[in-house]
């Protein structure tokens, strides 16, 4: 009890530090001022993330707690609509497509400027054009080590792949990337090699976020905190592993429904506790206007409050079903795992409706018996008609056995890479050790790291088991099936491979990817990742623990903030209302 209350005064002592350094630097007042339609212009927004952040670039953005914080600095030509999750325009005004689906023409909008940044003369932000566009794209193309961004591109844009061949070990091309075109200042053309259901998600998505030549050319690597977009907020300190601070930016474009001139917010304070009970304690006090996740222990607690007691019921919960599934990674090339005989045996040994129902208190939606996919796309896609694995003890030694390891004899210790996210985590590999040598008679060593050591581990292919969440970062289940696409497999265990981290070949699931590619409608598309899915199940490239459900706390002052099931964030519209307003 004592260690906790000396966290929390800690944490205390370091939200407060950061407020009062935001209100006096920045002659923040904290004072709200009334706009048009009923709204309020001020105030700091102040959110925890438990995992800090790895990478702000966009081309580098890979993690959801990465992303969550670029989308407030950077824009793309799209972007999602936070309440809907649909494509609306963002820095383009207005675009068309052919009759062919293959060419696109984007209209940008005449009145977004750069954030001011050293990089520019004067330190003056200047105006962005289509030639920004071009940049950022062909940088997208291009093989640097920042460059995790080309997917994006990939097999879909005219010369796309040409142009990243022809710039390997650091040479420059004497040719563009064909499918990209400026027409005028204002006016860029895209055109795909055939129609592809993905691209549209894809320009909304952070590898097509746009950043100025001078700020690459200036910041180069250091991009990963030096960041120069056009959106709503920038980038205004960043505290290694305690905090960052984004302020209003006040030359930002956009307008609400009333014409109030956005973002209303005057900065966001995102701090790292990772404690989620030292969170929770913080929001409490009032010192956090976000709590996004509880700690396991208190979840019957929060959900059951009555208002009238003056407890959780006073704050706005919201619980829904998330675009996020939580699994382990199988290394498919490794020693260990290469062997579909143990992945299956290893699928078929988790008691899913344990550790959903007794370690996370049944936080999480659905055991994760079906696919890859999340039940948030139903009723179009169906993953109850995707059979995975249910615990069955003994399917799971007949498949051990059939690998070589009866009982387990013989078999190796598994090292499982994870990272805490508070305790949550914590508890779920400790009763994966249990169950493992319970049913398996297999050893596992739990090496906990941060989520940036997890994912360039796995990403270098130097892992045995790791846990990960499968987040989608556009509303689509072909979101969770690109990640197992043959194509993103490097020919050399030697080179880094993304988005495929198990690096899980098999050419029947990449034929049914594809047709489901460049399929003509959603029904039919749906029809064939579903098939793709079913196959890929069948090999077990990953275990799935389960599919997730959030639980979100908000403070009662906050508006216009929806929450959604990708858990995608816009804080351009968010405002916060007067003490006595609320009352």
């Amino acid at each position: 009890m004592k260690k906790l209350l000396a966290v929390a005064f800690l944490a205390s002592l370091i939200l407060t530090s950061c407020e009062t350094t935001i209100q006096e630097s920045d002659n923040l007042s904290g004072k709200l001022t009334e706009a048009k339609g009923g709204k309020y212009y001020g105030g700091v927004f102040r959110l925890n993330e438990s995992e800090y952040i790895k990478n702000l670039f966009p081309h580098s953005t890979i993690d959801a707690y990465s992303y969550r914080v670029s989308s407030q600095i950077y824009e793309g030509l799209l972007k999602f609509d936070q309440d809907s999750l649909t494509i609306i325009q963002s820095l383009s005004e207005s675009y068309t497509k052919d009759e062919t689906n293959t060419i696109y023409t984007f209209k940008l909008r005449d009145n977004v400027y750069f954030h001011d940044d050293d990089c520019f003369e004067g330190g003056k932000g200047r105006k962005l054009s289509a030639e920004d566009v071009l940049y950022s794209f062909t940088l997208a193309c291009t093989q640097i080590r920042l460059n995790q961004s080309f997917s994006l591109f990939e097999n879909i844009v005219e010369g796309a792949n040409e142009y990243y061949a022809a710039t390997a070990s650091g040479q420059t091309p004497s040719f563009p990337v064909k499918g990209f075109k400026v027409i005028d200042d204002l006016t860029f053309q895209i055109k795909l090699i055939e129609p592809n259901s993905r691209f549209i998600f894809n320009l909304a998505r952070p590898g097509a976020f746009i950043f100025p030549r001078e700020a690459f050319e200036k910041y180069g690597p250091d991009m990963r905190t030096k960041c120069v977009g056009t959106g709503p907020f920038k980038l205004s300190s960043v505290d290694e592993d305690i905090s960052i601070i984004l302020k209003k930016n006040e030359k930002y474009y956009g307008k609400d429904e009333f014409g109030n001139q956005l973002p209303f917010l005057d900065a966001l304070s995102i701090q790292f506790l990772k404690d989620k009970k030292v969170e929770l304690l913080e929001f409490r006090k009032g010192n956090l206007d976000m709590m996004y996740r509880l700690p396991t222990d208190y979840i019957f607690e929060v959900i059951s409050s009555d208002l009238n007691e003056g407890g959780y019921g006073q704050y706005d919960l919201a619980r829904e079903p998330e675009m996020s599934t939580q699994c382990l990674l199988f290394f498919n090339l490794g020693e260990i795992f290469n062997d579909v005989n143990v992945r299956k045996a290893f699928s078929f040994a988790v008691d899913r409706e344990t550790i959903l129902n007794y370690v996370l208190s049944g936080e999480g939606y659905l055991e994760g018996v079906h696919g890859i996919t999340p039940p948030t796309f139903l009723p179009k896609y169906n993953i109850y008609n995707i059979k995975g694995f249910s615990f069955d003890r003994d399917s799971a030694n007949y498949y051990l056995t059939k690998a070589g390891y009866p009982n387990g004899e013989g078999f190796p210790t598994v090292v499982l890479d994870i990272n805490s996210e508070g305790d949550r985590f914590t508890n779920v590999a400790v009763e994966l050790q249990k169950q493992l040598k319970e049913h398996l008679n297999v050893n596992l060593e739990i090496n906990m790291q941060s989520m940036a050591q997890v994912i360039n581990k796995t990403k270098a292919g130097e892992y045995h088991f790791a846990r990960i969440a499968w987040i989608a970062d556009y509303p689509n289940p072909e979101n969770y099936l690109w990640a197992f696409h043959s194509k993103n497999v490097p020919t050399s265990l030697d080179e880094e491979s993304y988005p495929n981290l198990t690096r899980y070949r098999n050419s029947v699931f990449d034929d049914y990817y594809e047709k489901g590619l460049h399929a003509s409608s959603t029904e039919e598309a749906f029809q064939y990742f579903m098939q793709a899915e079913q196959t890929m199940m069948q090999d077990a490239p990953v275990l799935i623990l389960w599919y997730d459900e959030a639980y979100r706390l908000l403070q009662p002052y906050v508006r216009d903030f929806p929450n959604n099931p990708m858990q995608y964030r816009d804080f351009s519209k968010v405002y916060r209302i007067p003490e006595e307003v609320k009352n």
